[in-house]
């Protein structure tokens, strides 16, 4: 980390690939980790701050703030998770030991708040689970988006099929009334859909090198893997699994570059139809170049310069054996 590091503040439901996210953010001498808010989606709020806490402390940051975020999405309750992709504890059933530290006091929103005006102007967001957070955090503090740099979203689906439905993406799907607040928001978004998370895959020679790593973060991460892989195994056809959190990390950070990423209008359907959680991108006259909108602030990321994994493995177990 250098002294002109970017802060940034992480919103994730800590599963298996935001661990890995988390894992990247702290190995990039680009940005400073400064805060991380959990929201229930791959598990819930108060185990992903758990597991969040955890993660810090094997890789020797407990200085980061950890804060417990919505329970509940907007509209409705939290469904329980997804226990056959992420496991039980949300990070493939491996048991980390127990964390000494404890998630600070308030809200994610509030962290997510207080953060936005310590950094005025430079605060970096990067979300990698629902987006309920930063709805309560625009409807505490409308203003938030002059305070913010940049937002860097995973989440949607704009030419492909959803994950959770035909058309809707997990993170989206898990709350579309906050999905919709976000995107609607006036701020320059950058949406990082499964058009090119998928694209992107973790293969099991990856995984020998987080478990061959001297870091007890890589390794625990190689053995997170495990499970995660086997749920990917009927998609891809072999074990593996997507990047879809590191990816819209790396995004952020610059470790890995859009080529492809148009500047165009984004809405989300909240409604109680076939279409709900969808990601409605507007990408009318792109077939022959990329066409920005005029005065357009949300952009969606369609392709990418390179592989993310080689780039993801010598971060995480470089950064290791730079601190081991």
């Amino acid at each position: 980390m250098t002294p002109a590091a970017r802060p940034v503040y992480l919103d994730c439901d800590t599963g298996i690939d935001d661990a890995l996210a988390i894992a990247y953010l702290l190995a990039s001498p680009e940005v400073r980790l400064v805060g991380v808010g959990t929201v229930s989606g791959n598990t819930s709020a108060a185990q992903a701050a758990r597991n969040s806490l955890a993660l810090l402390e094997l890789a020797g940051h407990t200085e980061v703030p950890v804060a417990v975020g919505a329970h509940d999405p907007l509209a409705g309750g939290f469904d329980g998770g997804v226990p056959h992709i992420h496991g039980r504890n949300g990070i493939g059933d491996v048991e980390l030991p127990e964390p000494t530290t404890r998630p600070v006091a308030g809200t994610a929103a509030e962290l997510l708040l207080r953060l936005a005006h310590e950094h005025a102007g430079r605060l970096e967001v990067v979300t990698v689970g629902p987006l309920t957070n930063l709805a309560l955090a625009l409807d505490a503090e409308p203003g938030l988006p002059a305070l913010v740099r940049s937002v860097t979203t995973m989440g949607g689906a704009a030419l492909v099929p959803g994950n959770v439905s035909a058309v809707a993406e997990a993170n989206i799907a898990n709350d579309p009334e906050a999905a919709l607040c976000v995107v609607g928001t006036r701020w320059d978004l950058t949406l990082v859909p499964l058009d090119v998370t998928l694209e992107h895959t973790l293969e099991e020679s990856d995984r020998a090198a987080l478990l061959q790593s001297q870091s007890p973060l890589a390794q625990a991460l190689g053995r997170m893997l495990d499970l995660y892989f086997d749920f990917y195994l009927p998609f891809y056809g072999r074990r593996a699994s997507a990047l879809h959190d590191p990816l819209a990390a790396a995004i952020a950070v610059g470790g890995v570059h859009a080529t492809r990423a148009p500047a165009v209008p984004i809405t989300v359907d909240a409604g109680h139809g076939p279409g709900r959680g969808q990601t409605v991108v507007d990408l009318r006259g792109q077939r022959l170049a990329t066409v920005d909108h005029e005065g357009v602030r949300t952009r969606v990321v369609l392709e990418t310069d390179a592989p993310l994994a080689p780039h993801l493995i010598e971060r995480i177990t470089g950064a290791a054996a730079a601190t081991g």
